[in-house]
C-alpha cells in the first residue's frame, strides 16, 4: 500500500480532522482506510504533492471516529461516557476496526486475571441449557428448542427455532455459522443436525446419516469439529445407526462413520473433543446418562479405538467417585476428570484402561451441597484447567495443576454450563436465564 506522508485532513459529519496517513495505516490493509490509499480503489487519487490540502468527507458519527482515531494514534481505547458502547461498536464495524477494539479492550486470556464483564439476563423464561463461546466472542446459548445468538457487543440476533425439537448440543463452524444437534421427533421422520447463519438464523443445510445406502432419521448429541473442516456428532438411530457420524463442513455431506462397539456407548455420547495433535477424536457417555462411564479415543484412519476406560465392574462404593466430565490434556498425555465433588483425577493416555489417580486438593465445597447441584464442567484453554462448581469457577495452573483462583457471583444460582472463547468466558446460570460475561483487561499503560 502506497501511502504519501503527510497530513490527512477528514471531515467527519461536519467535524474536521486532522491526521497523518500513517495514523491511518494501523487500520491495516482490510480496513477502510486501507482501501482509501490502495492503487486499486475506483475514485481518483489526488498527487502526492496535493495530498495534504484535500478533504475527505466521510458521512458518519463524528463522536466515534474521534474514540476510533486515539485508538490508531495511540492504541488505547478510551470511551467517553457520552459515547454509547453500542454505537462505537458499530462505527468501529464500518471502519473495519472492530478487531482494533477487540485488542485494546481485552488482554491477553488469563484465568487468573479475569474480571466479570457484566451479566446477559435471556428472554425466555426458564432455564437455559448449555452455552457455547463463538471464536469472535459471542456466544449462543441453548434453551429448549431454541438458541439464542449474541455477537460479541452482547447484542442479541433473531433466535434460531427448532420448532418444538429439543437441542442437545451447539457447535461454531466459524464466527458465522452455527451446528445444531437434535432429537428425532417421533413419527415424523425428522431430527439429526443443522447448519444455521448466526445472523439471519437461516437453515442452511441439514446432516444425513444414511446407513446401506438408506437415508436414516436420527437423533444427534455431543458435537465436535477440526481444523480440516469435518464435523462429528454422536448419533442414535432406530436400527444400526449408533455411533460416531463424520460430514463434511463446506458440503455437508456424510464422510464417515464410527459404529458403536458391542458392549460400549458412543451414540448417547455427552462430549466430543477433537484432538489435533494425534488426529483422534475423545468420546465420552458419561453418568447419569449411563449407569456407567465410557471414555474412548477413536482414530478414523483406522477405524480402531485406540484407548479406552470405562467403571463398569469396578468397585465403586462412593457416589464420588462417578465421573461427571472429562477433558483430554494432549501436551501432558493425560485425560481429566472430575467428580461431583469437584475432585480431579487423571489418567495415563499411553496406558489402556489404567485406573484414575484421583486428587482431592481441589475441594472447595464446605458443608453440603446446594439443593440442585449441577454437574461440574471442565475446559483447557491457554495451558490452564477451568472447572466449575455450584456457584463458582476454579481455575489451576502449572504442571501440578495448583488451584490459582475461583471466579464466583452470587447473582443466578449454580453454573451448569461454562465455556471460553475469544478471549472472554461464558457462565451460564441454573436458577436464573442469565449469564456472565468474564474478560481479561489489558494490561496497565507503562
Amino acid at each position: 500500500m502506497k501511502i504519501p506522508k503527510d497530513r490527512v485532513r477528514l471531515n467527519v459529519g461536519g467535524r474536521i480532522f486532522e491526521t497523518t496517513s500513517t495514523t491511518l495505516a494501523n487500520a491495516g490493509r482490510n480496513s477502510f482506510f486501507g482501501a482509501l490509499f490502495s492503487e486499486n480503489w475506483s475514485v481518483k487519487q489526488p498527487n502526492s504533492d496535493s495530498f495534504s490540502n484535500c478533504e475527505f468527507f466521510i458521512d458518519r458519527n463524528p463522536d466515534c471516529f474521534s474514540v476510533l482515531l486515539d485508538l490508531l494514534r495511540t492504541g488505547d481505547l478510551n470511551i467517553p461516557t457520552n459515547v454509547p458502547e453500542r454505537n462505537l461498536y458499530r462505527e468501529a464495524s464500518f471502519y473495519g476496526l472492530l478487531d482494533h477494539v477487540r485488542s485494546a479492550k481485552w488482554g491477553q486470556f488469563d484465568g487468573n486475571r479475569l474480571r466479570h464483564s457484566r451479566s446477559v439476563t435471556g428472554r425466555a423464561p426458564g432455564d437455559g441449557t448449555a452455552i457455547r463461546a463463538g471464536p469472535d466472542g459471542g456466544c449462543c446459548v441453548a434453551h429448549g428448542s431454541v438458541v439464542h445468538v449474541y455477537d460479541w457487543s452482547m447484542e442479541e440476533h433473531p433466535p434460531l427455532n427448532l420448532d418444538y425439537q429439543r437441542v442437545n448440543d451447539v457447535a461454531w463452524v466459524d464466527s458465522e455459522n452455527i451446528i445444531i444437534s437434535a432429537c428425532e421427533r417421533l413419527g415424523r421422520g425428522d431430527g439429526g443436525m443443522g447448519l444455521f447463519s448466526k445472523s439471519t438464523g437461516e437453515l442452511r443445510y441439514k446432516f444425513q446419516v444414511c446407513h446401506e445406502n438408506q437415508v436414516k432419521s436420527f437423533t444427534a448429541g455431543a458435537l465436535s469439529t477440526s481444523s480440516d473442516y469435518k464435523i462429528f456428532s454422536s448419533c442414535k438411530g432406530r436400527s444400526n445407526e449408533y455411533g460416531i457420524g463424520v460430514w463434511d463442513q463446506v458440503t455437508g455431506k456424510q464422510i464417515d462413520f464410527f459404529y458403536e462397539s458391542p458392549g460400549w456407548s458412543l451414540g448417547d455420547a455427552d462430549k466430543l473433543q477433537w484432538l489435533n495433535g494425534s488426529n483422534c477424536l475423545l468420546v465420552a457417555t458419561l453418568f447419569p446418562r449411563k449407569d456407567n462411564c465410557y471414555i474412548s479415543m477413536l482414530d478414523f484412519r483406522d477405524k480402531k479405538m485406540v484407548w479406552s476406560w470405562s467403571d463398569f465392574g469396578a468397585p465403586i462404593t462412593v457416589d464420588e467417585k462417578r465421573v461427571r466430565d472429562t477433558i483430554a490434556m494432549e501436551d501432558s498425555n493425560a485425560i481429566c476428570v472430575v467428580n461431583e465433588y469437584e475432585d480431579l483425577g487423571f489418567m495415563d493416555l499411553r496406558m489402556n484402561g489404567g485406573s484414575v489417580k484421583w486428587s482431592s486438593r481441589s475441594r472447595m465445597m464446605k458443608g453440603k451441597l446446594s439443593d440442585e447441584p449441577c454437574y461440574p464442567k471442565l475446559a483447557l484453554h491457554g495451558g490452564q484447567l477451568f472447572s466449575s462448581m455450584d456457584d463458582c469457577i476454579s481455575v489451576f495452573c502449572g504442571p501440578d495443576w495448583v488451584l490459582t483462583s475461583r471466579l464466583r457471583r452470587d447473582y443466578g444460582g449454580s453454573i451448569c454450563d461454562f465455556s471460553i472463547g475469544g478471549d472472554r468466558l461464558f457462565a451460564l446460570h441454573s436458577e436464573e436465564n442469565v449469564f456472565d460475561v468474564w474478560e481479561t483487561p489489558p494490561p496497565p499503560i507503562s
